[in-house]
């Protein structure tokens, strides 16, 4: 797609105008339906996982495991993207559903919800691709984009990040820990040592659960229920990995500098969210395995609203972006993740980058500020 055509301050002020207005109908405008939703949803998640498990103890038959298994999968597929990561951004806290809250909810991962809260809803969604304060840029161990200095690790980045897909809850957990900022002493290292500890404790109550009291429970079923339970894990991992990494870092997205964003208005914020994201085009069913994710450029733009919505703005959204001369920056699954694979193992280099026409790779040029 074209580079977009700068703005005036007042063309931004008027985008950050017509977003709030799309975002204040949609708040006006949930209800039954929309609570309706995300129950379902959530018993249909528990339910596949007490099936699942319940089949996984007779997986000493092939077809049981292979059953249980991709039933255990799916549910904790649900659990993470559309239940967990949504409920913890407050997007159902207007139900008053004590069960169904971001305050109370504790979701199927290692890392503890009040850590990953602060570390996602507050630094990530505030900072979102700013050099040196949004640390999922790279989740502090890869190079995404040419703007980060290159450094010999790198070479390695493909290899690496390999091996995150296939741990990537543990390797959040770890990294919400935020322990680097303690080794630059920008953190206080008793209050790391406490989250660290919050994080071992999580860590070990998920091994316990799935690696250990199932395995257990099952009886001479024990070694298939424990690979039942790790294979589901290691496959939901890969699966949040892989859809998080193609809403953040395929080529299209662009960061930002600490300078840009000095005193950023609200049309600013909006902005930024629209350069900085990218969806996955798809199926009805893919959208709810993503957690409607695949439409990460509605949920930047509008975090706290039921994920249900995105669907139903996304055209009026990317309206806007046509009206306004931006970019939306959209593909296929298959596609967005050869891209960031692409991009990952051309940023293991130094020195410029190319893409695969061998052309420099564009950034977006972002909207001139009036002065």
């Amino acid at each position: 797609m074209a580079a977009p055509t700068p703005l005036s301050a007042g063309d931004i002020e008027e985008l950050g105008e017509e977003l709030d207005r799309l975002r204040a109908e949609v708040l006006a405008s949930r209800g039954e339906d929309d609570a309706r939703y995300i129950r379902r949803v959530i018993a249909a998640q528990r339910g596949l996982e007490a099936g699942g498990r319940l089949v996984m103890f007779a997986s000493l038959l092939p077809p049981a495991w292979l059953a249980g298994t991709a039933m255990l999968t799916l549910a904790k597929i649900l659990e993470n993207m559309e239940i967990g990561h949504n409920v913890l951004h407050g997007q159902w806290d207007w139900m008053r559903d004590p069960g169904i809250h971001s305050t109370t909810w504790e979701w199927d991962s290692a890392s503890p919800a009040a850590q990953w809260k602060y570390s996602h809803n507050y630094v990530h969604h505030t900072y979102t691709n700013v050099l040196g304060r949004d640390r999922d840029l790279g989740y502090s161990m890869l190079r995404v984009a040419p703007e980060q200095p290159w450094r010999p690790v790198y070479l390695a980045q493909p290899l690496y990040n390999l091996a995150l897909a296939v741990v990537f809850e543990w390797g959040i957990a770890l990294y919400d820990v935020e322990i680097e900022r303690a080794w630059r002493r920008e953190k206080d290292l008793d209050e790391t040592l406490s989250h660290l500890g919050g994080a071992l404790e999580k860590v070990a109550r998920q091994g316990l659960k799935d690696y250990v009291v199932f395995p257990l429970l099952a009886g001479p079923a024990f070694l298939p229920v424990f690979l039942g339970n790790l294979t589901a894990n290691v496959a939901r991992n890969v699966w949040a990995h892989s859809v998080i990494f193609c809403g953040h870092f395929p080529d299209g997205t662009r960061t930002f500098t600490e300078e840009e964003i000095e005193g950023e208005s609200r049309g600013e914020w909006y902005l930024r969210q629209l350069l900085g994201s990218a969806n996955i085009s798809g199926p009805p069913a893919l959208h709810l395995l993503t957690g409607n994710l695949s439409h990460q450029i509605e949920h930047h733009l509008f975090p706290d609203l039921p994920s249900n919505r995105y669907a139903q703005i996304a055209p009026r959204v990317r309206a806007l972006c046509e009206r306004f001369g931006l970019p939306y920056t959209t593909g296929t699954l298959p596609r967005q993740t050869a891209n960031v694979w692409g991009r990952i193992l051309r940023l293991a280099l130094p020195g410029p980058t190319r893409s695969r026409t061998g052309e420099t790779s564009p950034e977006p040029v972002i909207p001139a500020r009036a002065a």
